[in-house]
């Protein structure tokens, strides 16, 4: 009975905790705290799955393997089990376009939202430009707190654009407020001492890595693109569609 009362007291049900005494004995008492429990559970993930914004993707079971030159599946198989999501440590993959970071970043998101996590998803432009709109300090302070309030932030694409200097301030704002709290995700098509290129006359670039990794697990892929191996396989197949089609007899009237 005590265990029940806990229940009740954890999803807050005061109306149903002023009137224990009277019910406490009551059979179906139990079955309705796990449909509370159940119930709410359900709505959580999807309002943590909506906030998100992961969008479309596709399950790790998916991803080929063996098409990279270079990818340590164990290290991506043990982060999968999120023991470093409350370290906190940031987690930066690095690699060539189109070899799958962002794909195996939205699966760790994922995972992370079903654990119970709150979780963003977006790329260094919409996070650097919608900053950067901000007409007032006071916005731009909501803006901030939009995207260090979530336990999980994940930025894919740095590297893609160019940004001028102050952008790269509006980055190294949101590193230094999640800097030692929460983990942040980085997908980035350069190595650490290219940033200078994506933002140049910056001065707080060096900084900004230097928080990045200073508690960070570095995922490197290596190896051709995905997306141009896809394209290929799919022009070759319709060739041979093409070409089945063409021997066909034509049909006599």
């Amino acid at each position: 009975m005590n265990d029940l009362e806990t229940r009740a007291k954890a999803l807050k049900l005061h109306g149903l905790l002023a009137h224990f005494d009277e019910i406490r004995e009551e059979p179906w008492l139990s079955s309705l705290l796990d449909w509370e429990e159940q119930e709410r559970g359900r709505r959580g993930l999807e309002r943590r799955l909506r906030r998100a914004r992961l969008g479309a993707f596709k399950p790790l079971a998916d991803f080929d393997w063996s098409w990279p030159k270079r990818i340590d599946r164990a290290q991506i198989e043990d982060l999968l089990r999120l023991e470093w999501l409350d370290t906190p440590t940031n987690i930066i993959l690095v690699g060539p376009n189109g070899v799958g970071k962002t794909m195996l970043v939205k699966n760790l998101v994922h995972q992370a939202v079903l654990a119970g996590a709150t979780a963003r998803f977006l790329t260094a432009s919409e996070l650097l430009n919608t900053l950067a709109e901000q007409e007032s300090g006071a916005s731009l302070k909501r803006k901030l707190a939009l995207f260090t309030r979530p336990h999980l932030l994940a930025i894919d694409e740095i590297g893609y654009l160019a940004y001028d200097t102050r952008h790269a301030d509006l980055l190294f704002e949101i590193v230094s407020l999640r800097y030692e709290k929460r983990p942040t995700i980085i997908t980035t098509n350069k190595p650490f001492a290219e940033w200078s290129e994506v933002f140049p006359n910056a001065t707080c670039v060096v900084t900004i890595v230097d928080r990045l990794v200073h508690r960070s697990e570095v995922v490197a892929i290596e190896g051709s693109s995905f997306r141009l191996k896809e394209s290929k396989e799919e022009a070759k197949r319709r060739a041979r569609s093409r070409a089945r089609r063409s021997r066909k007899p034509a049909k006599t009237p």
